[in-house]
């Protein structure tokens, strides 16, 4: 979550607009520095469906489950909603509340819309994977990553998908690590030393599209959550976190049960885009300070979103959802 945090920082901002300071001077410190610390939100995208799919596909879907999900989506939409419209930066109009009212609201870019269509589809993945043979679950994975990943990786080779068919994609990759467990998966070496290199790898192929392209290229191995580096960092470094044994720790857990909290709240909508990286941050004002001075700004920036949000929804949690599934156990144990 905190390199979908630092993604929008770059992405969101106003920086790679048309006329924007990493699109006349992609090739500034300033400019590599923010590509580099920017190109990494379609791999966190990777990661969270890992994990996700990863605990999911031997568990279940319940109603408790489901409302707790779709009640902090809605929380989230109006109350900010209800903020912004008072503050001037949303207006209200009929057609702004039916987006509101519905629970997805296009299927194409918007994480929120296409997770929870996906999430409600898990079922239905469960069903698969566990009526495949373990061959016929390479022969499926080997297909999609081939037509998704390998051929969509190739430059003016176009492909054309939303995020629900690549969750179900990376839902596979994670199935199976989990159903099917092979010593390579544990050799905690090997995966740390091929998430490093496929990091290095990747800054580097950015590194070469930025000097051969322009600003408009240089995420193009990242740029997606399909694309061959955002695939091999993210498999990868899961492979590498999950073989190191990490033991319970709440805090970790804290943090972690709140991180969908944080992109509900922080890419809430246009006018939380603009409040918070145009105006509040000013990410392009602050494009021109000295290049330490800028890696300060940027790192601590995304460092205080991701913690205020983490924050907010601790407080969500203990003030809204403890006491309402409280009284929905009460009323469904009667």
């Amino acid at each position: 979550m905190l390199m979908i945090v630092a993604h929008h920082y770059v992405v969101n901002s106003g920086l790679i607009r048309a006329q924007g300071p990493m699109m006349v001077y992609p090739t500034d410190a300033n400019s590599l520095f923010l590509w580099t610390f920017g190109m990494w939100g379609k791999t966190g995208i990777n990661c969270f469906l890992l994990i996700t799919g990863y605990f999911m596909c031997t568990s279940t879907i319940t109603l408790k489950k489901f409302l707790k999900l779709i009640f902090q989506i809605y929380l989230y939409k109006f109350l900010i909603f209800g903020i912004f419209v008072f503050s001037g930066y949303e207006t209200f109009t009929l057609g702004r509340l039916v987006k509101l009212i519905m629970p997805v609201w296009g299927m194409n870019q918007n994480f929120t819309s296409c997770f929870l269509i996906f999430w409600l589809s898990i079922p239905f993945w469960n069903i698969l994977i566990q009526n495949m043979t373990q061959r016929q679950h390479q022969y499926l994975l080997a297909l999609l990553l081939g037509a998704y990943t390998i051929l969509g990786s190739i430059p003016q080779f176009h492909i054309a998908f939303n995020y629900v068919t690549w969750f179900g994609v990376v839902y596979l990759i994670s199935s199976y690590v989990r159903l099917y467990p092979h010593p390579v998966f544990e050799k905690v070496k090997l995966w740390g030393m091929v998430s490093i290199l496929s990091i290095v790898m990747a800054i580097i192929s950015m590194f070469s599209m930025v000097y051969m392209f322009g600003g408009s290229a240089s995420q193009f191995f990242v740029s997606d959550s399909n694309k061959f580096f955002a695939v091999l960092v993210a498999v990868s470094s899961f492979l590498w976190f999950k073989g190191l044994g990490i033991p319970y720790n709440k805090w970790i857990n804290l943090v972690g049960g709140s991180t969908f909290g944080v992109l509900l709240i922080h890419a809430n909508s246009d006018a939380m885009r603009t409040w918070l990286w145009r105006d509040l941050i000013d990410c392009v004002g602050h494009y021109s300070l000295p290049i330490i001075d800028l890696v300060l700004y940027s790192t601590g920036t995304v460092c205080i979103i991701f913690t205020v949000c983490i924050l907010i929804d601790r407080l969500r949690i203990k003030m809204v959802e403890v006491p309402f599934f409280r009284w929905y156990d009460n009323r469904l144990s009667k």
